[in-house]
């Protein structure tokens, strides 16, 4: 894992010197990312400039270096990320006839060797990993830029003036003299509405995110390349065709055989992600999918495994007991940290500089607390991401179900009416009268917050369509452009609400929008940020792309059967855990927020929601929000959600101004 930076900037007057400074000192705001090693390329005539920072996964010693040239000297790497088949990759070439003689065995290696026999479209399809990366073609003259299939792996890009600027951080396209760095409004209306800012959006004008699955290429024709003009990305993979031909080609066999072929393909996941020339790990929350991940890693493994879990004291936010239970059943070597309040909330301040644009997610704080422990023994450690995607695991795909079976069957001025009726009672009420039911009810029907979410069906009650209430339902602030001075609300390309968004039915579209849209946006990055912070590699044996091609042919019981999420995955965990070991409410990984917003964060949140200054700084209405920020602090509403997206971009802009 590591990061790069650079820019092709064809009218500088730098000299090479002035390049190389330039891009090592982009790169250097990335030495989280790459702690191990350095290195730049340049090319003063064309003011193309590549930097790398390097954190030492395979192959440790200097024959590793990046920006790397290819032996035939046609292309130079700089590249974030890991090839897991890499070594199956250098067989094939073999075989192929290419004569290699290896400096080591890095995979970034392998991937120039790929690159320069098959073609770049021939080396990504077939690579199997995480990765982004830019290469640049000597003999073509022109610029690529790469992402993995999932996302797993940043990369930013745009023009700032005559400058074109990419890099795995904004902190490093910050670096460069050409940088300007206006605010996007739109950007801050879609974080309002998503507690992240989407792809291919960031947070500043004119710089953008990378879709998962693309690649770019500015082309330098006789006048250079031309400035001001983003190249298009062209999809080289995309989650959307994988689910299309799933669909056509659904898997014949039965429940068994198919939780056969699952634990096959996990197995294969897993043992080539296990590769490393480092110590590795894996953080344990004591769920589904983690748990599943563990059990594969132990059975093939031949030392206990490393594993890793926080918790806390209050009580709805702790799975460290649960995580202790499944570590021992299966015997690996586990480590625990039961963080205070005061240890959590300390890192807050560190958050604005770790995410780099506002990022409002807010189990990106105990991410960050169990990465730097699992960094204090491991380099590299395994997660149970994109399982909920793939499977169909998160409760909010049987509300969704559950809510618009009932809307559907109701006129739409009825469903206003009893929506009024249901907010009328205040979300207080609602959360004692279900705590003198919760005892009666079954344990996978029990559910947190009660009275927060009978609000917020309330809210989607008034949906038109399957696809809008998804949206209402994954959206915070339902209006965000009412907020945002000058503020537009556009909706992203993975959440347009088309015909063909239901065209195999409302959980299908939920899944494969969040695979598009909260996978990458939200997940990936809030681990990928956290981890690396700490210089700490992740990786995610579920987004193996044959998985999910695999996944997508499956029948939708074998995912939301018997009113539970994930029934074929539960079958692969159930052969190597007890069931009644795993039978329990899903708890997500998230702090008590709410209550402290009302209790030691209130001063740092009144500070930042200052009427004043929020009018003074002119991207806000400071209006609703203080209305809001009452009414939390009343208990009237629980609203830490949509004051936690707030607050993110308030201290966010406070380290803008600070630099």
């Amino acid at each position: 894992m590591c990061g790069f930076a650079g820019f092709l900037w064809p009218r500088h007057d730098l000299g090479a010197g002035g390049l190389t400074d330039t891009v090592e000192r982009m790169a250097a705001q990335l030495s989280h990312r790459g702690p191990d090693d350095a290195g730049s390329w340049v090319d003063e005539h064309l003011g193309l400039a590549l930097g790398h920072r390097r954190l030492a996964i395979l192959e440790l010693s200097p024959a590793g270096h990046q920006p790397m040239a290819s032996d035939c000297s046609r292309f130079v790497l700089a590249y974030n990320g890991e090839i897991y088949n890499h070594l199956e990759m250098r067989a094939e070439l073999a075989a192929a006839g290419l004569e290699s003689t290896w400096r080591g065995h890095s995979d970034t290696e392998t991937l120039l060797a790929a690159i320069s026999h098959w073609g770049l479209p021939g080396a990504l399809a077939r690579a199997v990993g995480m990765f982004a990366f830019a290469l640049w073609d000597r003999e073509q003259r022109c610029l690529h830029l790469v992402r993995d299939r999932f996302g797993e792996k940043p990369l930013y890009y745009g023009w700032q003036g005559r400058a074109f600027l990419f890099g795995s951080e904004l902190k490093a396209l910050v670096a460069h003299p050409a940088w300007q760095g206006k605010v996007d409004r739109e950007a801050l209306s879609l974080l309002l509405r998503h507690n992240q800012v989407p792809g291919p959006f960031s947070i500043y004008q004119d710089i953008g995110k990378l879709p998962p699955g693309c690649l770019v290429t500015l082309e330098w024709g006789e006048a250079g390349p031309p400035s001001g003009q983003l190249p298009v990305p062209q999809a080289y993979w995309s989650a959307d065709a994988a689910a299309e031909l799933g669909h056509a080609q659904p898997f014949g066999g039965d429940e068994s055989e198919a939780a056969d072929e699952l634990e096959r393909l996990l197995r294969r996941s897993v043992r080539g992600q296990m590769l490393a020339d480092v110590p590795l790990g894996a953080f344990l929350s004591g769920g589904i999918d983690s748990s599943t991940i563990v059990a594969l890693m132990q059975a093939q493994s031949e030392r206990p495994v490393r594993t890793y879990t926080i918790g806390f004291h209050e009580p709805g936010y702790d799975e460290a007991e649960h995580a202790r239970v499944v570590a021992k059943r299966l015997g690996t070597e586990h480590t625990e940290w039961y963080v205070t309040a005061r240890e959590a909330m300390a890192v807050i301040p560190e958050l604005p500089s770790i995410y780099d644009e506002p990022f409002a997610d807010s189990s990106q704080i105990p991410t960050l607390m169990i990465s730097r422990l699992a960094r204090q023994q491991v380099t590299v450690a395994l997660s149970g991401d994109g399982g909920d995607e793939l499977f169909g695991g998160y409760e909010r795909y049987f509300w969704g179900l559950r809510l618009w079976s009932r809307c559907a069957a109701i006129p739409r001025f009825a469903r206003q009416g009893l929506s009024r009726s249901a907010k009328a009672i205040p979300q207080q009420t609602w959360d004692r009268a279900y705590a003198l039911m919760e005892p009666l009810l079954p344990t996978s029907r029990r559910f947190a917050r009660p009275g927060y979410k009978i609000h917020r069906a309330a809210d989607l009650a008034l949906a038109a369509s399957p696809a809008e209430l998804y949206r209402d339902l994954i959206s915070h602030w339902k209006d965000p452009a009412s907020l945002v001075i000058g503020g537009r609300d556009p909706i992203t390309e993975w959440a347009k609400l088309d015909a063909s968004a239901c065209r195999w039915g409302m959980a299908d579209m939920m899944m494969l929008q969040d695979t598009q849209g909260y996978l990458p946006d939200d997940i990936l990055v809030k681990v990928d940020r956290a981890a690396m912070s700490a210089g700490l590699e992740t990786r995610a044996p579920f987004l193996d792309h044959r998985l999910m091609e695999f996944a997508w042919r499956l029948p939708l019981s074998m995912k939301l059967g018997g009113g539970t999420g994930k029934r074929i995955l539960r079958q692969v965990l159930y052969r190597h855990l007890p069931r009644e070991l795993m039978e329990r409410p899903k708890m997500g990984f998230g702090v008590p927020l709410g209550a402290w917003l009302r209790g030691p964060l209130r001063d740092w949140a009144e500070y930042l929601l200052d009427p004043v200054r929020i009018g003074q700084q002119g991207y806000l209405r400071p209006e609703p929000i203080r209305a809001l920020w009452q009414a939390h602090l009343n208990g009237q509403t629980e609203a830490h959600y949509y004051l936690w997206d707030v607050l993110m971009f308030q201290a966010w802009l406070e380290r803008q101004y600070a630099n």
